[in-house]
């Protein structure tokens, strides 16, 4: 399965559309995800905003979750809670963001994730996360859309 069937009829959410963020990488309990940063995601103080790490390691964390080999079909998960750490600056240049599953029962597992700045290597954010399967998403087989 390439890339460009990875969100096969599943246009990019609203939110994903603002922010301007592209899946680089999905498979079995890994994602990464990548951002390139222009002035619509910097603070007053001339750096990227929390909310916009924040919004990154959320959603890769959700992707790591949520992968799906069957083509049509889809998981989804809602998150419980996710504890980030603010350890870096970016002003410039492109984010990567990677989620990893860690484990977990059949419903509730557990991702970390974390940004680094794909130029320097420096870790600008890391999260840790609970997240619930939603119902027919537990399986790896995934459900209808």
């Amino acid at each position: 399965m390439g890339m460009d069937d990875l969100l096969k009829g599943e246009p990019s959410s609203g939110f994903q559309t603002l922010l301007g963020y592209v899946l680089s990488r999905w498979e079995e309990g890994e994602a990464e995800l990548q951002l390139s940063v222009d002035h619509r995601h910097l603070n007053r103080a001339g750096v990227v905003h929390g909310g916009v790490l924040a919004t990154l390691l959320d959603t890769v964390s959700g992707f790591s979750a949520t992968y799906c080999p069957v083509p049509g079909r889809v998981r989804r998960v809602v998150t419980l809670s996710l504890s980030t750490s603010f350890l870096g600056q970016a002003r410039t240049g492109t984010l990567v963001a990677t989620g990893r599953l860690r484990g977990g029962g059949h419903k509730i597992i557990g991702v970390a994730a974390e940004i680094r700045h794909r130029d320097t290597g420096a870790l600008i954010a890391t999260s840790e996360g609970m997240f619930k399967y939603r119902p027919g998403s537990e399986n790896r087989e995934g459900t209808e859309p």
